[in-house]
């Protein structure tokens, strides 16, 4: 039937040339050719290397590489959910600061809307007030004036006393 040699050759899958570089199993191959995937992955810009030493140390210098630079994105990510919840905090004091002065504002507002709804309007002047009883060797006086009763119709320009000395010679 078969012949010895060919038997052989069968079961080691060794091809028509002889040459030998075939004989490694499939896993092996499988093996060999995922290193090389990961040489080239590892560093894109150099030719892939089949020196499995140097590819592994290679893996293992980028995985500490990027453990450590996931280690500080961790600890920046932290850092920032605290400033995100500070900044939190002062955003909704902020708000409450802004309510406690629109209520100010409001109350203010009616304040002053009650104080103009007194006033008698422009136009209108007050009748002149009634003297009122004095005692012995006292001047009449008049509610709502001073002792100087006619200083209120001034005007601010005669009242004002900044530029005395120079509009006036001083008394002597």
């Amino acid at each position: 039937m078969f012949s010895s040699r060919s038997s052989v050759l069968f079961l080691f899958h060794i091809p028509v040339d002889g040459s030998l570089a075939s004989l490694a199993p499939p896993e092996k191959e499988c093996s060999r050719k995922r290193f090389i995937e990961l040489s080239s992955t590892l560093e894109p810009d150099r030719p892939a290397t089949t020196d499995k030493l140097a590819i592994l140390g290679d893996a293992i210098r980028v995985l500490n590489q990027l453990k450590s630079e996931s280690q500080e994105f961790k600890e920046m990510n932290e850092k920032l959910s605290e400033e995100i919840k500070t900044l939190k905090a002062e955003k909704n004091e902020l708000r409450e600061e802004k309510l406690v002065l629109k209520t100010e504002k409001a109350k203010m507002e009616q304040q002053v809307k009650s104080m103009t709804n007194n006033l008698p309007p422009p136009g209108y002047m007050a009748p002149h007030p009634a003297a009122f009883h004095a005692g012995v060797n006292k001047m009449p006086g008049f509610p709502g004036y001073g002792y100087i009763p006619m200083w209120q119709y001034l005007p601010q320009s005669t009242c004002d006393t900044s530029h005395d000395h120079e509009l006036r010679p001083p008394a002597a």
